[in-house]
């Protein structure tokens, strides 16, 4: 349990909870509510065994941020518990609520102990591929994903890593349970979806690809669109990614909408392979100097890819 100030509001509350979920529990010494609500509180953050922090604020010390929060929110009274999850705020109750209605609201928000396991399985193996054990790496995500089949990084990853070993069936198998997601016309999963095209694109060049007759063919024809696009698959299969989004700007360059926008829609998929997601900031930070009071984290993009900038500006080109 934390004591929240104006001078750790931004460390222990808002980057605190880019690590896990932090409750927020709002109270004053004169409250008797209050003094019903924390040690209920401190017993079930034992309970929960650390998948949530809890953090206290004494609004009579701390009158300016329970001033902002209680404003944001719309509340007037004591105590008043809010979650902050990635630097948010995203919920809270009001009052002395009973025990079971108190875990209703932080069953909504806090990960299970299957996700937690799922979380330190990725890290693993996000740093067995940064030392180069792509096997390692490999059976880490696939605990990752038996811990907690809806951990979507856990999933893509694991797919990911299935193609680039050429285990297409395994990850075809892993892919089904969110073939859905990419599917959906309205509103498909960019991330699920450009796995479709990699897969796509495996399995036309496991039926038999000859590039040299492709480049033929497409030496007498520029316009040959369906030579250009296969050659392109089988760039894409064998993971040269720059070489299949060069076929697919000609085919774009020549004719933007060519069977129904197939060449921008895989060469969107390959930036989206290629695109690192954005990552939360330090837990450490600490506000700039006069920022003043902010009730939200602040989040860290993912750093520029040269190439893959490069490439978004091609295709830009080409479309414009």
């Amino acid at each position: 349990m934390t004591d929240i100030t104006l001078q750790n509001f931004e460390a222990d509350l808002l980057q605190a909870s880019m690590q896990q979920p932090v409750l927020l529990d709002i109270w004053a010494p004169w409250c008797g509510p209050c003094r019903t609500l924390g040690p209920m509180l401190e017993k079930l953050e034992v309970a929960y065994a650390g998948r949530w922090k809890l953090a206290k604020l004494n609004s009579d010390d701390q009158p300016e941020i329970a001033t902002q929060l209680s404003q944001a929110f719309g509340v007037r009274s004591i105590p008043f518990c809010v979650m902050f999850i990635g630097g948010q705020p995203v919920d809270g109750f009001v009052g002395a609520i009973p025990e079971a209605q108190i875990r209703e609201f932080l069953d909504r928000h806090v990960p299970t102990g299957e996700a937690l396991e799922a979380e330190e399985d990725l890290a693993e193996a996000q740093a067995l591929m940064e030392d180069g054990d792509a096997e390692g790496a490999l059976q880490k995500l696939q605990a990752a994903v038996m811990a907690d089949p809806n951990n979507e990084i856990a999933r893509f990853d694991l797919i990911k890593a299935l193609l680039e070993d050429d285990q297409l069936e395994h990850a075809k198998a892993a892919f089904a349970p969110v073939a859905h997601q990419a599917a959906d016309t309205i509103t498909p999963h960019a991330r699920f979806q450009a796995l479709a095209a990699w897969i796509a694109a495996a399995e036309r060049a496991e039926q038999g690809l000859d590039p040299a007759a492709l480049q033929s063919a497409i030496a007498t024809n520029k316009r040959d669109f369906d030579a250009r696009f296969a050659l392109a698959q089988g760039l894409f299969a064998g993971r040269d990614f720059t070489g299949a989004m060069d076929e697919l700007l000609e085919i774009l360059m020549r004719d933007k909408t060519w069977n129904d926008q197939l060449a921008r829609k895989t060469y969107v998929a390959i930036l989206e392979i290629l695109t690192k997601p954005a990552v939360p900031a330090h837990a450490g930070a600490t506000p700039a100097a006069g920022a003043g009071l902010q009730l939200s984290g602040h989040n860290t993009v993912a750093p520029n890819d040269p190439l893959v900038d490069q490439y978004r500006r091609k295709l830009s080109m080409a479309l414009f």
